[in-house]
């Protein structure tokens, strides 16, 4: 569905996820040190729920700008399973 409103994604018919986008000053803060932000600053080893929002909308996901991205939130996310930061696997 291009471009739902808000009440629409929460039905959870869409295919939609809530999401935010960041724009951030890299001499400030670094693209890893918001990813590691966002790992634990919620649960993402809940599949499709994050606290009482249960439903794909929910999931916990990071869109990439770019590969470095990409490639930079894969190596934060192998960091914390090996160290096992939470009880069962991120998702």
């Amino acid at each position: 569905m291009p471009n739902p409103t808000y009440e629409q994604v929460c039905s959870g018919h869409t295919g939609h996820a809530e999401v935010v986008q960041v724009e951030f000053d890299p001499s400030i803060i670094t693209f890893e040190q918001i990813i590691e932000v966002f790992f634990l600053t919620h649960n993402p080893t809940t599949m499709n729920r994050q606290g009482n929002d249960v439903g794909e909308q929910y999931r916990s996901i990071i869109f990439a700008h770019d590969e470095g991205q990409r490639q930079t939130a894969e190596a934060v996310k192998a960091k914390l399973e090996s160290e096992h930061v939470f009880d069962q696997p991120i998702v």
